[in-house]
């Protein structure tokens, strides 16, 4: 096969079914910021009703995150297995089931059970849907598109704090039971729309099923495109499987990744399992907490479009190196000045939320550039389950931490774990705008002249 070879796909203009795709791939983020995100706000009744202790309520914060830690890698290890297709709906009806049995939970450990499930699903989906998207999007469109994803992360997070906040003002003592369960209008929509999606042709031809993928090329691209004109990964790299991904340079690659990820997510996630809580410390009280969280999650979404606009035209690492150095500043300021003015609270609050939108668009950004076709779910479940583990210890210390602590200590810790982000980039962030997939994911990098940025392709 040519050097040229693929080029008619990783060159071809965005059509109005990567436009679909993006946006059914988006319902796995944005549910999982609407039940991560929702659970804050109820919160302010299930502990009373509940009687739940600071550690009960730090499990239960961080149930869902566990479960992802568990749902993505076996999400990304079933769906280099079995496919991305038919997975891309078994997901999100566990979803909707669980979402549903959340309203008659009547103890702490039927609720985080549930919860713990629910975060699995949502796991799953994130490995199964980047995939298949990063697979089908040519090269100029894969950066936006699939950091476009964490938008619908906090667009998730926004309409749970608003539906929320309308729930808790309308429905009395079970208005948390409500807001539990309302997860499952969204998760069914999303499985409606999802039906008749194809499977990845890349993945196909991976597993040797030839005349379906070419089935597939021709129903997405034309019919006049074959496939000669999928890429020859084997010639970028030796073949790998799921061991090489911790060795030779694909263990480089892990542990940025990992690390990256886990950095960026653990304040982000502690802020939003416990906003109105941490708002409320700083001052902020009541339902002011709850809008004010709101703004916050307005300001989260502002920062992704604004690094979604910038990905390609300022490159993947100096994108992440900014976004952590002077995000970590704004948390290091709201730590040592915890008694300042409520504007002043709110205004580091929002200049947070802008600048970290960078470190959260990278984070499908990456794995899906960084890993070659037959391990890229596994690779992305991986990471995902790696850095949620990070994830869900911050939140489950959340509520330790401010009692212990004080919000001035716990806004410190998160301002130390968002500038070692800052470090661990400049060391090792690679940059790989402007490459088609299979070059990026090759471990033989290309000669930098060849290379929009210059930078190295791999850690």
């Amino acid at each position: 096969m040519t050097a040229n070879a693929g080029n008619r796909l990783d060159d071809a203009p965005l059509s109005r079914f990567h436009k679909k795709l993006a946006l059914y791939s988006s319902g796995g983020p944005f549910l999982d910021g609407y039940v991560l995100s929702v659970i804050g706000v109820a919160m302010v009744q299930i502990s009373p009703q509940l009687r739940l202790s600071d550690s009960a309520e730090g499990l239960i914060g961080a149930s869902a995150l566990i479960g992802i830690f568990l749902g993505a890698f076996a999400g990304g290890w079933l769906t280099d297995r079995f496919g991305r297709q038919l997975l891309y709906t078994i997901d999100l009806i566990a979803i909707i089931v669980c979402s549903v049995a959340q309203f008659w939970a009547t103890d702490p450990v039927w609720l985080f059970v549930l919860r713990l499930l629910i975060g699995m699903a949502v796991g799953a989906d994130y490995p199964i849907a980047t995939s298949l998207l990063a697979e089908f999007t040519p090269r100029r469109f894969r950066g936006p598109l699939l950091g476009g994803l964490v938008v619908m992360w906090f667009v998730g997070a926004a309409v749970a704090y608003v539906v929320g906040e309308i729930m808790l003002s309308s429905l009395g003592d079970d208005a948390w039971r409500w807001m539990l369960a309302s997860a499952t209008l969204p998760a069914t929509i999303i499985v409606l729309l999802r039906h008749g999606t194809p499977e990845s042709p890349r993945w196909l031809a991976n597993k040797g099923r030839t005349e379906e993928a070419e089935a597939v090329l021709k129903q997405v691209y034309g019919p006049d495109v074959t496939i000669a004109d999928l890429p020859d990964e084997t010639e970028e790299r030796e073949n790998v499987d799921l061991k090489a991904i911790l060795r030779s340079g694909y263990g480089g690659r892990m542990l940025y990744i990992s690390v990256f990820w886990t950095c960026s997510i653990v304040p982000l996630f502690a802020i939003y399992a416990f906003g109105p809580k941490i708002l409320d410390a700083l001052q902020l009280e009541g339902g002011l907490a709850n809008i004010g969280e709101a703004m916050i999650t307005v300001m989260f979404l502002i920062g992704c479009v604004v690094a979604l606009l910038g990905v390609n035209r300022m490159g993947r690492r100096p994108l992440v190196i900014h976004s952590f150095l002077w995000s970590g500043l704004a948390l290091l300021l709201l730590g040592i000045f915890p008694d300042a003015p409520s504007g002043v609270i709110m205004t580091l609050f929002a200049l947070y939320a802008v600048i970290i939108g960078g470190t959260q668009i990278l984070q499908w950004i990456y794995p899906n550039e960084l890993f070659p076709t037959e391990v890229r779910g596994s690779a992305v479940g991986l990471a995902s389950s790696a850095s949620r583990i990070g994830a869900a210890v911050g939140t489950y210390l959340v509520p330790m931490a401010l009692t212990g602590w004080g919000v001035g200590g716990t806004m410190l810790a998160a301002a130390a774990i968002s500038l070692l982000g800052a470090v661990v980039s400049v060391l090792w962030a690679p940059e790989t705008r402007g490459m088609a997939l299979h070059e990026a994911a090759a471990l033989t990098p290309r000669p930098a002249q060849d290379r929009p940025s210059g930078r190295p392709a791999s850690v």
